[in-house]
């Protein structure tokens, strides 16, 4: 019998442990493995180790072959996110580069690595009136849940980007608000309320920041932002979330990958 390769423990700080990914087969291997070790990497603990396991071990923790591991890891050093030392290992550097990509690609692991990595802050939470243009995701619901969130940088403490999400109360019912200063919306549903998320629809647009914006940002008014929208669709078709984030122009780039099929 072939024994799969243990990641190793370090012997001081927590153990580096990759989130686990269900793999997609439409979409690129290397893509999403390097989106989901990316998101595990920007949400580790602070104590945890900053050496990466081997190829091998993350290729089988994985489940895909040395050669795309070796392919993700390439994506990540790079982002600027990890280091590759010949006989030494590959390591987590300390600062990720400034200016992150905000990127639309197929896969629930790059939204939720998208969105790690920073520290946050809750500044309020409720039910709310569905807003006037998000009625067509909402038809059953006299109100939904929101939540607004700022995010720093957790190096700098920077104000980087802030988020209004919109959600359905029948699943902010079982939501602790505390996970949200922990992990991502997205990671949330999905791994701690237990949402079966068929779908996200991504749109990214160039906007100009309005008082509220340029106040929690701490940029100048009517400077340039990206503004984000995504909606979450569980399984059955019900837009359980409708997250609105606005990014620091200075902060993040936009760009979409395209793969020949």
């Amino acid at each position: 019998m072939t024994q799969v390769p243990q990641i190793p423990q370090p012997s001081q700080g927590s153990a580096f442990a990759p989130d686990s990914l269900v793999l997609n087969r439409k979409l690129p291997l290397w893509y999403q493995v390097s989106q989901s070790l990316r998101a595990s990497i920007l949400g580790r603990a602070k104590d945890a180790s900053a050496r990466l396991p081997t190829e091998e071990q993350l290729a089988a923790h994985y489940g895909v072959s040395v050669l795309t591991m070796r392919q993700a890891l390439k994506e990540l050093e790079t982002e600027g996110l990890i280091s590759r030392h010949r006989r030494r290992g590959t390591f987590i550097e300390p600062r990720a580069r400034r200016v992150s990509p905000v990127r639309l690609l197929g896969s629930i692991d790059a939204i939720v690595a998208q969105q790690s990595g920073e520290r946050t802050a809750v500044l309020d939470h409720g039910p709310v009136a569905v807003p006037a243009d998000l009625g067509e995701h909402f038809p059953d619901c006299a109100q939904v849940v929101g939540y607004r969130r700022l995010r720093r940088d957790g190096d700098s403490d920077e104000p980087t980007n802030w988020a209004e999400n919109v959600v359905h109360p029948e699943v902010a019912a079982r939501l602790d608000v505390a996970d949200l200063e922990r992990w991502p919306m997205t990671k949330v549903l999905r791994d701690r309320v237990g949402v079966r998320i068929a779908r996200i629809t991504d749109t990214v647009e160039a906007r100009l920041a309005d008082p509220v914006t340029a106040e929690l940002l701490q940029v100048p008014l009517l400077s340039p932002i990206l503004f984000y929208t995504g909606v979450t669709y569980e399984e059955g078709g019900r837009v359980v979330d409708v997250a609105r984030i606005r990014y620091r122009g200075d902060r993040f780039s936009f760009s979409v990958t395209v793969e020949a099929h």
